[in-house]
């Protein structure tokens, strides 16, 4: 059963009606961006989003090991789970924006590799050693303490017995990220663009790093985040379009460029590499991001699906033939308002679509 999930933005808000009203539509999760300076919470509004729904998963979307202790996120996201009734999804990343505002570049290979793991230890109910756990700041050790009993490791003593594990969702973009994470996470997001190629080679690289764990494609779901622009109007929604990709565009050359790419796609991600304006990160639609820079229209239309409903359609399915179990839109939500009642125009054509095929 494929899953059709909404991406989350700076505005997505913990409003129930609102809530109730996605879950009508038929998407089946919901993510919560994790930026602490450009959004709300987002455990605190999946909790709102939980009791005011029954069916809709909900994941973060997604946070990182660096701004939160990573015990502390364990803890948060089994918290969801408890209270949704087993609908909590933690998506994870290496960080963007939240660790940018705190002046930081994204957490180092090495560090992701070791938190992913920890964090399956910890949502397992099993314990972390302390001398494996690592240093959380400029507080002394416990052994500092004079005390009778101390505790050996960190380990979440409270998880309800016969809670469902949470699971442990990925969003990958590089050849290393991938290969690390598809023999331990229960899902794998790629973050990649909606070019066959780029997905087809990112799923190659996902099921070698399975095979060589002697794993197999059995116990893993792949998504992919995906920016959707659907209008009626294809100008309108190239208009739009071309503000919404840069966003995930820029995880293909922020530390260098991934995946397969002509000197086309090339150029274009050169663009986002040397322009790309992080004081416009999470405003929806900004068209100041690039700092004057232009992408084609090829290079938009390839990374993302832009165009009408009947052409929406057709590539998205085209891009869960490949393989794919879930697919995470940008878009859909997030359109201007001066749509008017086009905005909806995704959910009332084409989820139900994807949803019947």
């Amino acid at each position: 059963m494929i899953e059709i999930w909404r991406a989350g933005g700076s505005n997505t808000g913990a409003d129930a009606q609102e809530a109730r009203r996605v879950e009508a539509e038929g998407w089946d999760g919901q993510m919560f961006m994790d930026s602490q300076c450009l959004s709300a919470d987002p455990y605190v509004q999946m909790a709102i989003w939980a009791h005011a729904t029954q069916r809709i998963k909900l994941s973060t979307g997604v946070t990182n090991p660096f701004s939160r202790n990573i015990a502390v996120t364990a803890g948060a996201a089994a918290t969801i789970q408890a209270v949704s009734g087993g609908r909590c999804v933690l998506g994870i990343g290496r960080g963007d924006s939240a660790l940018a505002y705190l002046g930081h570049a994204p957490v180092g290979l090495k560090r992701f590799e070791q938190a992913i793991a920890q964090l399956q230890t910890l949502l397992s109910g099993d314990e972390v050693p302390f001398e494996d756990f690592g240093s959380s700041g400029d507080a002394a050790s416990i052994h500092s303490l004079a005390l009778g009993g101390k505790p050996t490791g960190v380990r979440l003593k409270w998880l309800p017995e016969g809670m469902a594990k949470v699971p442990l969702d990925v969003a990958a973009t590089g050849p290393k990220v991938i290969a690390m994470s598809a023999p331990v996470a229960e899902r794998v997001t790629f973050s990649v663009g909606a070019d066959p190629e780029r997905l087809n080679w990112a799923l190659g690289l996902a099921n070698k790093a399975r095979a060589q764990a002697s794993l197999d494609a059995k116990g893993i779901s792949y998504g992919a985040q995906v920016v959707v622009v659907c209008h009626s109007d294809e100008v309108k929604a190239m208009e739009v379009a071309m503000h919404m990709v840069p966003p995930l565009a820029r995880f293909q050359t922020m530390q260098g460029q991934v995946g397969p790419a002509d000197a086309a796609t090339s150029e274009n991600l050169g663009k986002i590499r040397e322009g790309y304006d992080m004081n416009e990160h999470g405003k929806i639609n900004s068209r100041e991001r690039l700092s004057g820079a232009t992408l084609s229209p090829d290079f938009v239309k390839s990374f993302a699906v832009v165009g009408t409903p009947e052409h929406c359609h057709t590539r998205l399915r085209q891009l869960l033939s490949l393989g794919l179990d879930r697919l995470v839109l940008v878009g859909p939500g997030f359109y201007p308002a001066e749509w008017g009642e086009d905005v909806h125009l995704f959910a009332r054509e084409v989820l139900p679509a994807l949803k019947a095929n």
